[in-house]
């Protein structure tokens, strides 16, 4: 049996929805205090694969978390039988599927030894690093694919290539950086007194400004380098509003001292920024395929 593009566009989509839903609801479990609703890994409880009365709300926050990875599995799966088996072979595509399977695993191991060592900062720094990385790999497959029966576009110029580069060193340095904010602010993930991370959180917070700025001016930079009409042009356009506006929530939620629903906007905005940066990096540094295809 052979499959079409069409199936191939919607799960590869798909997968990265299921990628930016991976972050989306590891913030949700910080912010509600529901890291520790199932205590135990790969159970929820000791009896109990599944949240329990005694679990409360929190265990069913905490659960439904770890069904969002099930389903990812599940759609890496089928993206993986349907890239494989294509009318016309798509190695490359393959291969980026295969990185989602190898990294959808480590995440889940981080995610365990997150319960395990009892919410350690540093461990749920890396939780949302490896996050991270499965939506980069998400979005170059999602790219990949999309590039298939695209035909050659524009040449890119040397000054445009450097600056996607820039942009997305600043925005991974950016990432990073917010994972640290994170690790010395209060949303622990957990009700009860975890240890933070004992860095300054005004000193974090103004590093995190600057890579922000950065990051911003050097999407304008890209914007106003690329042709008019351009893909690079209108997804630089895109992304400058959208960073301003990020900008501007993560200004109010530090003056408002970290309400929760305002960290997690802000944490589900930044993992649609990085698909932006990544997308607009390949877009300069990147060959367009040239492929056939239905």
């Amino acid at each position: 049996m052979r499959f079409g593009r069409k199936a191939l566009r919607w799960l590869a989509f798909a997968a990265l929805v299921a990628g930016v839903l991976i972050v989306v609801g590891g913030v949700l479990v910080r912010v509600t205090g529901s890291g520790l609703g199932c205590p135990e890994w790969p159970r929820c409880t000791a009896d109990s694969f599944g949240a329990t009365a005694e679990t409360g709300r929190h265990g069913v926050i905490e659960f439904a978390n770890r069904l969002v990875t099930t389903g990812l599995c599940v759609i890496v799966g089928l993206l993986f039988v349907v890239a494989r088996w294509q009318v016309r072979p798509v190695p490359e595509v393959v291969r980026w599927v295969w990185v989602q399977v190898g990294i959808v695993g480590l995440n889940a191991v981080v995610g365990g030894v997150t319960v395990l060592a009892r919410l350690s900062p540093y461990v749920v720094a890396a939780h949302f690093l490896a996050a991270v990385l499965l939506l980069t790999a998400a979005t170059v497959t999602w790219d990949r694919v999309l590039r298939l029966d695209t035909p050659g576009g524009a040449a890119v110029s040397t000054r445009l290539r450097a600056l996607g580069r820039v942009l997305i060193a600043a925005t991974a340095a950016l990432t990073m950086v917010g994972a640290v904010v994170t690790g010395t602010g209060p949303h622990a993930g957990d009700s009860a007194r975890v240890t933070r991370m004992p860095l300054p959180w005004t000193a974090t917070v103004v590093a995190h400004g600057l890579l922000a700025a950065l990051v911003l001016g050097t999407v304008l930079a890209m914007r106003y380098a690329a042709e008019p009409g351009t893909a690079v042009r209108e997804r630089a356009t895109i992304l400058v509003l959208v960073l301003a506006g990020q900008g501007g929530l993560g200004v109010v939620q530090a003056f408002a001292h970290l309400p929760g629903p305002l960290v997690f906007a802000h944490v589900a905005v930044s993992a649609l920024l990085w698909i932006g940066a990544v997308r607009l990096y390949l877009d300069t540094n990147e060959p367009v395929r040239v492929g056939a295809g239905r």
